[in-house]
């Protein structure tokens, strides 16, 4: 545990920030804002931006059974930059400890919680059922860290806030959203603090999406990059790909290639995909592909529940895609009406597409290979050679994606260890979080330099890679966060 030195000075503080999540790593996102006064624990608010739950190693996914420092029921709102399970995944564990507060989130954030949460407590539910079967848990009897039920029982907590929109939450603190560009609804938070004459400015960032440095890929939401000319007085800023750059080429020609070669030699593509923005981006990129002859019309299999809900609330808010993806829209409707491409949302659908034995291309989720249908398609496929896993997401350490991507001999799935034949492959083009260059090119855009900035959201040599070139570059005061550490806030 490692905790601030400055923590035990400003107990007492009538206001600070404390880091409860995604510092140290890239998960379990969760900031506290506490402008309670320290003596009557009466006036004031306490916030968390964000509630996320934590992936990868064990040590960080344990921390997800420990009520939070700040008891739930103690915690007046929630305000939630979007709708990943590592920025969301957390809230009905939150509400289940006793938090009865808002919740605030833009319309399509709220949209997508309903499909990602409630699948989340679906699929807590399956593990513990799979371990008390197998006897494989040192807990007896296992037990979801939700269920389904308390996942759609929170839900009632959302109330949705338009961009642009300032709404108080507390005495002299309220926040406005401003888009992000990283998913469909997504946002950064400014959080004023004090008279609207006065406020200090505290921003944000959740996840930052692409800064426009290279061709708009398709199925992006319009805003494909962060606002501009910001002008915060501490900036909270995610450092996911702070030590290193994303390809600027096009990925067609590579993914093309990939699934080419594949067909040729009897196999099929497996995806782990995030089911929500990268599912819906890759389907659209494959249509493209299949239009233009560049690939071969295999049948393509969506097996994700949550994915095929997020389509439909894609098309909801269909007037956020980009001019390349409507036109598709346009033309052939929505991919849920494609022809060759399947979706399946009953496990008996899912069961179906195994027994297929001519080449085809698998999406399932989930993107980091934790859990869910992707799993059983792996158990089955990894051992044959002419087949092809192709990661198009961000393994974080740990991961059984990560441990495949790294080009291991074998993984544990279902307690069993599964050789890895199958050709391995990673498109790095389709993430939807800023590089290194694009994040110095946003910051280059602020009116001001934040007096400080702490890196949140990133392993070790990410955040301080991204440290040094902020501090060296830019000559801003950086500072990396550290979990459970205490910022006054004057």
């Amino acid at each position: 545990m490692v905790r601030s030195t400055k923590t035990a000075a400003i107990k007492d503080a009538v206001a600070y920030l404390q880091f409860l999540g995604a510092a140290g790593t890239v998960t379990g996102s969760k900031h506290l804002i506490n402008t309670r006064d320290g003596s009557s624990h009466q006036s004031g608010v306490q916030v968390l931006v964000d509630c996320g739950l934590f992936q990868g190693p064990k040590e960080w996914r344990l921390r997800n059974w420990e009520d939070t420092p700040v008891p739930a029921r103690d915690i007046d709102a929630v305000i939630l930059t979007h709708a990943h399970l590592d920025h969301c995944g957390w809230i009905p564990r939150l509400a289940k400890e006793g938090f009865k507060g808002p919740i605030f989130a833009t319309p399509p954030t709220i949209d997508l919680c309903s499909v990602i949460l409630t699948d989340s407590g679906h699929l807590q539910e399956e593990e513990a059922r799979f371990h008390n079967q197998k006897k494989s848990s040192k807990h007896h009897p296992a037990l979801p860290l939700y269920t389904l039920q308390e996942a759609e029982d929170c839900m009632h907590l959302f109330r949705p806030v338009s961009f642009g929109e300032i709404t108080q939450v507390g005495p002299k603190i309220g926040f406005r959203f401003v888009h992000a560009g990283h998913i469909l609804g997504s946002a950064m938070v400014e959080i004023f603090l004090g008279d609207s004459a006065t406020a200090r400015k505290l921003l944000f960032t959740g996840d930052i999406g692409r800064v426009p440095m290279q061709p708009s890929a398709l199925g992006r939401v319009v805003h494909a990059g962060p606002e501009r000319n910001e002008d915060p007085e501490i900036l909270v800023m995610e450092s996911t790909y702070g030590n290193r750059s994303h390809p600027h080429d096009d990925v067609r020609p590579e993914l093309a290639e990939i699934i080419s070669k594949t067909v040729e030699r009897g196999g099929s593509v497996i995806v782990p995909a995030f089911a929500v923005e990268r599912t819906q981006k890759f389907l659209f990129l494959l249509k493209e592909l299949m239009e233009a002859n560049q690939i071969p019309r295999v049948p393509v299999f969506v097996d994700s529940p949550m994915a095929i809900k997020a389509v439909e609330i894609f098309m909801k808010y269909a007037d956020e895609f980009n001019d390349e993806a409507k036109q598709l829209v346009r033309k052939y409707g929505s991919p849920l009406s494609w022809e060759g491409f399947h979706f399946a949302p009953k496990q008996e659908d899912s069961r179906k597409i195994n027994d297929m034995r001519y080449p085809c291309i698998i999406v399932s989720s989930s993107g980091m290979v934790t859990g869910g249908r992707i799993l059983h398609h792996l158990l089955l496929r990894l051992p044959d050679p002419r087949n092809q896993v192709l990661f198009i997401g961000f393994q974080a350490p740990g991961t059984r994606g990560e441990i495949i991507k790294s080009g291991a001999k074998s993984v544990r799935i279902f307690s069993e260890a599964v050789p890895i034949r199958a050709q391995v492959a990673a498109l790095e083009q389709f993430s939807d979080h800023a590089d290194t260059e694009e994040l110095l090119g946003w910051l280059r855009t602020f009116k001001t330099p934040p007096k400080k900035t702490f890196l949140v959201h990133g392993e070790s040599e990410a955040a301080n890679r991204l440290q040094q070139a902020i501090a060296t570059k830019l000559g801003w005061n950086v500072n990396i966060a550290h979990w459970l550490e205490k910022v006054p806030l004057g």
